[in-house]
């Protein structure tokens, strides 16, 4: 005779371990994208880096810095949203942790 509770346990398990599997590939998701992020901002600012050197031309002294910073400025942005959010993920779950706790405590 099979235990109903024994079933859902393993149901349990499942789910949970789904749920994490999709939390770790939000999280991965969005490091990835930073990542991406960045490395497409170094490699185009350093080609035109290279492409005023090799044309002897000074304007990636004089007009590149707008974009460069332009730019960087989003690629800032873009990586503190994606520290906060992985962030956030963390405290709000200790956050639930200690309000689930509260209201235990209460119902005794």
């Amino acid at each position: 005779m099979t235990n109903l509770n024994d079933s859902s346990s393993v149901g349990d398990k499942d789910s949970s371990s789904n749920s994490l599997e999709a939390q770790a590939k939000k999280r991965v998701d969005a490091k990835l994208g930073f990542l991406t992020h960045l490395l497409v901002f170094c490699c185009v600012n350093a080609g035109f880096y290279l492409l005023g050197l090799l044309s002897d031309r000074s304007w990636h002294f004089g007009h590149a810095p707008f974009p460069i910073w332009g730019w960087g400025l989003g690629l800032v942005i873009h990586g503190i949203v994606t520290w906060a959010s992985l962030q956030g993920q963390d405290l709000r779950g200790s956050m639930m942790e200690r309000e689930m706790q509260r209201l235990r405590q209460r119902q005794v």
